[in-house]
């Protein structure tokens, strides 16, 4: 089966600016472009269509879906597995906080008493909801050491590092339209493991796969994207090129 590309917007909820971009971005390309100029997709397209929608539904930047799709190790099956364990953990979470809402506005109409504790059942920012997927996907270390990390410093310690990690996300931010491996990246990327070092033990492997997690963890993706689009993926590809150089 084939579809026009007015037909393929309306039925995923669509616009057919976003199918045109995509197309231009390499994203997702028709099967074929007729004589005319018209787009034509196949099922096939469809499919994946719906793969980069997932992905956007959980908040991953075109540019990394991209490079998930055109992975050579990129598996349909694991990937799906994946969109269905991260939306459970959304859903489960919005489901909480809706609750929470609920309560809220019957505690507001007099209907029912909250304490301060009930009042932010559901808005829990300091545990990954994603946690156990970066988990399987990147091992243990990166992970345990960036929430200890978090945990083993005094107010004045943290504001200090605070201060000192920003000036590294700037520095990085300045420089992200360059090249991940340009020399003046990779001096900084080498700032940025000499810090984390500082607050924990990072090897160069547990330090590419914390890599991995700022672009697959939104709320790290979030944070990071605050000093400049694109900053956490850059970040990632800089890390990468940093450990091969390092362990060659």
């Amino acid at each position: 089966m084939i579809m026009m590309v007015k037909e393929v917007a309306k039925i995923a909820g669509i616009s057919v600016r976003t199918l045109h971009h995509y197309d231009d971005i390499g994203l997702l390309r028709p099967e074929k472009i007729t004589a005319a100029g018209y787009r034509i997709y196949s099922d096939d397209d469809l499919s994946k269509l719906q793969q980069i929608l997932f992905f956007r539904e959980l908040a991953f930047p075109l540019k990394e879906i991209k490079q998930i799709l055109s992975s050579l190790s990129y598996d349909q099956w694991e990937v799906m597995e994946l969109h269905r364990n991260m939306l459970l953990a959304k859903r489960a979470r919005m489901d909480q906080m809706i609750e929470t809402l609920e309560k809220t506005m019957r505690s507001y109409k007099g209907e029912i008493e909250m304490n301060n504790e009930e009042k932010f059942v559901g808005f829990d920012f300091n545990n990954n909801g994603y946690e156990k997927e970066a988990r399987e996907r990147w091992g243990n270390q990166a992970v345990d050491e960036w929430n200890a990390s978090k945990n083993t410093k005094s107010e004045d310690g943290q504001t200090e590092l605070s201060e000192s990690m920003n000036v590294i996300y700037r520095k990085l931010a300045s420089l992200r339209h360059e090249s991940p491996s340009s020399e003046a990246s990779q001096a900084v990327i080498k700032e940025w493991f000499v810090f984390l070092n500082r607050i924990g033990n990072y090897s160069v492997e547990s330090f590419k796969g914390l890599g991995q997690i700022y672009v697959e963890d939104e709320r790290f993706t979030r944070n990071i994207d605050k000093f400049g689009e694109g900053l956490s993926i850059y970040m990632r590809d800089a890390m990468e090129v940093f450990v091969d150089s390092a362990v060659k």
